[in-house]
């Protein structure tokens, strides 16, 4: 990489992300060595270079370098300041993130592709331009050459810039950005990737008012490869799951480049397919663990063969479940949308899979489109899309039927539910007649309208079982039920899970200003008994104070959990997503409810009102002693004071 030219400004009036100030080349990063990424969340390519960056991150943090984020969109959805926010968080980010409104920075540095690497030395002049994957060796080799030349000219600045970020706090649900489902209607199963907990959780399929119970989790929670027992054996953000003959589980561990399979009698898990490094083999021929893969998606099983969506290769791939053997089916690995023979066709990074009348569809989310195989007749063709930069969100048949970077598809009374997950929705497409029509979502992320209408943000994943059908609506961090025949939803509670925490981005830690709150629990605010209703319905208002220059973040789900410790059961999970405070949750009651003393835990997000919106996690508990009375109090209001984060 050789010194070229001056490096244009970054000070363009931009919005920043996961940092208290905005960063520019001529003050601050001034002395410092500073990496652009050019980047977009829906990519898998600029997934990939992450862990390069975070290694070269942890390699070089404490000298002078800076590593940024160029959030440069493809996609409306993208666009988003709180759709980015959200990536930051789901892909774990660490660095500051700038978002390029209009693609601005991406026409000044010449930028042609996703993702883009630009280093600029301590002097602002760009030092060198890399393109697309795997060049992590000629980053580092870059920037020790480039530390060790300032040092010697004394242009570099003594230390790292501090920089702080932006956190998350845990959810209700007990969940962390859910990818996938599977369902196991026989044996009374659900199966959910907690993706960003590393783990899978296994419970009881919920009931009509969504409740269930914890059976297991799988995976300590690190993040790793490890293969044995449940509690041991680790995952890398895991994604499609599929279910065979009622005993394995086949899960795709998205960024391990794995395929493994738990044994549900005994809790061991094994590594069926992968080398757990990411390679370019777009044919495949070889077995199990000799076998390198890429970036797998989805799963979905036909007799005994599995069928994987291989986002990373941009292909459709198969595997024979007695011996290991597996090859790609569909796909050249070219980008792109073209119909046709399996061998021929093009594809553009499937991440949703299944199986419907011996027919092979898939959500082929780069090119916002339902497509499927014919396997007779070894044919890729299309139902819905048209090409890389043509989306939508329009029901009724082709051309007029859009959708936006869709990730899950499933059947359903011989049509197709389709996750559409950047409008925000979950629409049916019939393959027969290729008619497209939305069946809940607004087409804007939220949790429920004002009159109780399903709100979604970025569903990931859905099964169905008989006409209930369960989505992981990711962004949300929750699983939602919905009776398909009677359109009625609800959010599924799982007794007995919990987050986990040392999963969590939680950099900072707000502290309530109370008196109540210094006691030896100093995690809750403690009340005195209060009466409420044996039957009905409560009302909890939320009245909180957030520190002086700070706002609520309308854009991030607020979390309510009510639970009896005592008794270790959870009465509400709720994502609640609003503007303002206070905040009203209707709390409906039985019996049951009144077993023990309640802990009612509410988790936000806050802004500081600044140009750079640095946003803070919160979360504040209080622990309440219930009775049930016939003269009950109908409100019950919860308040706290948020002291300014230091």
């Amino acid at each position: 990489m050789d010194q070229t030219v001056r490096a244009p400004s970054l000070d363009r009036g931009l919005a920043w992300l996961n940092t208290d100030r905005p960063l520019r080349l001529e003050h601050e990063l001034r002395g410092q060595i500073v990496v652009l990424d050019f980047w977009t969340y829906c990519c898998v390519n600029c997934m990939h270079i992450l862990p390069d960056l975070a290694w070269l991150e942890h390699e070089y943090a404490h000298e002078p370098v800076v590593f940024i984020g160029v959030h440069s969109a493809k996609f409306t959805n993208e666009a988003q300041t709180g759709t980015i926010r959200q990536a930051i968080l789901r892909y774990e980010i660490k660095h500051p993130v700038v978002v390029d409104e209009q693609m601005a920075l991406w026409n000044l540095y010449t930028v042609r592709s996703w993702p883009t690497v630009v280093v600029i030395d301590p002097e602002g002049n760009i030092a060198g331009t890399v393109a697309g994957e795997g060049h992590r060796a000629v980053l580092d080799r870059t920037i020790a050459q480039l530390l060790e030349v300032h040092q010697a000219k004394g242009t570099l600045a003594r230390a790292p810039l501090e920089l702080r970020r932006e956190g998350q706090v845990p959810s209700a649900s007990g969940l962390a950005f859910p990818g996938k489902v599977c369902a196991d209607g026989a044996g009374g199963r659900l199966f959910i990737a907690d993706s960003n907990h590393n783990r899978i959780v296994i419970a009881s399929l919920p009931d009509q008012q969504g409740r269930c119970r914890l059976l297991q989790t799988i995976g300590s929670g690190a993040v790793g490869r490890d293969d044995g027992p449940a509690a041991q054996a680790t995952f890398n953000h895991p994604q499609g799951l599929a279910l065979h003959r009622d005993s394995t589980l086949y899960v795709c561990d998205t960024e391990n480049h794995l395929i493994r399979a738990i044994d549900l009698a005994s809790g061991n898990i094994k590594t069926v397919l992968g080398t757990g490094e990411m390679v370019y083999d777009h044919a495949g021929g070889k077995r199990g663990a000799q076998q390198g893969i890429n970036s797998p998606w989805d799963v979905c099983i036909e007799g005994s063969t599995l069928y994987v969506a291989m986002a990373g290769e941009h292909q459709i791939w198969r595997v024979d479940m007695p011996v290991g053997f597996a090859r790609a089916l569909a796909g050249s690995g070219r980008e792109n949308i073209v119909d046709g023979p399996t061998e021929t066709a093009a594809l553009s990074q499937p991440s949703g899979i299944c199986v419907l009348n011996g027919t092979i569809y898939f959500a082929d989310s780069e090119v916002s489109a339902i497509r499927g195989i014919d396997l007779a007749a070894e044919r890729v063709f299309t139902l819905i899309g048209e090409g890389l930069f043509s989306f939508g969100d329009g029901d009724g048949q082709p051309p007029n039927a859009k959708l936006q970077h869709p990730l899950g598809v499933a059947p359903w009374r011989n049509t197709l539910l389709v996750a559409d997950t950047y409008n925000h929705k979950l629409k049916q497409l019939d393959p027969a007649t290729r008619e497209l029509k939305t069946l809940f979502g607004t087409g804007r992320s939220g949790t429920q309208t004002d009159d109780g209408k399903l709100m979604l943000n970025e569903p990931g994943g859905l099964v169905v079982i008989d006409d209930v059908a369960l989505v992981a609506d990711t962004n949300n961090h929750r699983i939602i039920r919905i009776d398909l025949a009677r359109g009625a939803w609800c959010e599924v509670v799982i007794e007995g899970l919990a987050a986990n925490r040392r999963a969590q981005i939680s950099d900072f830690k707000s502290q309530i200003s109370d008196s109540r709150y210094q006691d030896a629990d100093a995690d809750v605010i403690r009340l005195k008994p209060i009466d409420v209703p044996r039957r009905g319905e409560l009302k909890l208002v939320f009245e909180l104070k957030l520190p002086t220059g700070t706002h609520l973040n309308a854009e991030a789900p607020c979390h309510v959990r009510i639970s009896q410790p005592e008794i270790r059961r959870t009465i509400l999970a709720q994502a609640r997503q609003t503007d303002r405070l206070p905040l009203e949750i209707r709390v409906p009651l039985g019996e049951a409810d009144h077993e023990g003393p309640w802990r009612v835990t509410l988790g936000l997000t806050y802004c500081t009102d600044t140009g750079t919106a640095l946003c803070i996690p919160a979360e504040v508990a209080w622990g309440i002693p219930v009775r049930p009375s016939d003269t009950p109090v109908l409100t019950m209001n919860l308040s706290a004071e948020l002291r300014p984060h230091v």
